[in-house]
């Protein structure tokens, strides 16, 4: 677990509760008529696939939530690759209390670790490369800070974790402000004028680049543009500003993008589209 992560872990455990809320608020039926309530037992978390493993420690906080007695013994810890076949972690207590963290555990498990192994394939892809690989917003809501961790966890870097992180000014601003005659160099200054941080200007065209470059930005955000493309605005930007890469990203593209020169490359896709990868729990006989 980072730093990052550790600060906020408040609100990781109201993240647990919610989504252990949304699967016992009516009780477990099935366990409950089935499962004597002291019957002991012991279980293992097994990888069905290779990846990267994220959300150990998350996983293990849904059961000490459903019962606090549970012993949860982690044997990969997050950021290490697993083949099939391996064993994440044992659990002991309670059957009933393991049959009902189970697949809110799984399911914070599986997603983390699907993202920690897409972004690990980016982050290989572009080896040897200045570019780093970042995350964006497109996030499922409610877990960004945990999906965000498990980019991390694969490699890459966090871009905003909120809208209060940083400025960002894209055409949807631009268009508000063209109502009253404002262009970019107007953004800037306002942005300027009402806060310290950096400020990051999303461009489509080499135009548009150099217009925001002579305005004064501090970084700018490639929307799609063609390599070619990419690559003058680098070389007309010359270190003045961060250049980030964006839109239409794919492994099988990512490290043309990076060949460009730019500094970030930022992937959507890491956190809404990475398939959750395939673990079991199976409880011993």
């Amino acid at each position: 677990m980072d730093e990052i992560l550790a600060n906020s872990w408040k609100k990781v455990e109201q993240v647990i509760e919610k989504a252990l809320a949304e699967d016992l608020s009516f009780g477990d039926a099935t366990t409950e008529a089935l499962i004597p309530t002291e019957q002991q037992g012991r279980a293992s978390i097994i990888a069905s696939e290779q990846g990267v493993v994220c959300g150990v420690e998350v996983a293990k906080e849904v059961f000490l939530h459903v019962d606090p007695s549970i012993r949860f013994e982690a044997l990969i810890q997050d950021g290490a690759k697993v083949r099939k076949e391996d064993v994440v972690a044992v659990i002991e207590g309670k059957v009933a209390s393991m049959l009902k963290g189970e697949r809110v555990a799984l399911n914070f498990l599986g997603r983390l670790s699907g993202i920690a192994s897409e972004t690990a394939r980016y982050v290989e892809a572009v080896k040897g490369l200045k570019a780093f690989i970042t995350d964006t917003r497109k996030t499922t809501p409610g877990i960004r800070l945990l999906e965000k961790y498990a980019v991390r966890v694969g490699g890459g870097k966090s871009h905003r974790q909120h809208l209060g992180d940083g400025i960002l000014i894209k055409d949807n601003h631009l268009a508000a402000l063209r109502f009253f005659g404002l262009g970019v160099k107007d953004a800037i200054q306002r942005a300027r004028q009402s806060s310290t941080l950096k400020v990051e200007v999303e461009v489509g065209s080499v135009s548009e680049a150099e217009e925001a470059l002579e305005a004064g930005a501090d970084a700018l955000l490639l929307d799609n543009m063609s390599l070619e493309d990419m690559r003058q605005v680098v070389e007309i930007a010359k270190g003045r500003a961060l250049i980030e890469a964006s839109g239409g990203i794919t492994l099988g593209n990512v490290r043309q993008v990076a060949e460009t020169g730019v500094d970030l490359i930022s992937v959507g896709a890491l956190t809404h589209s990475a398939r959750s990868l395939d673990l079991s729990l199976e409880l011993e006989a």
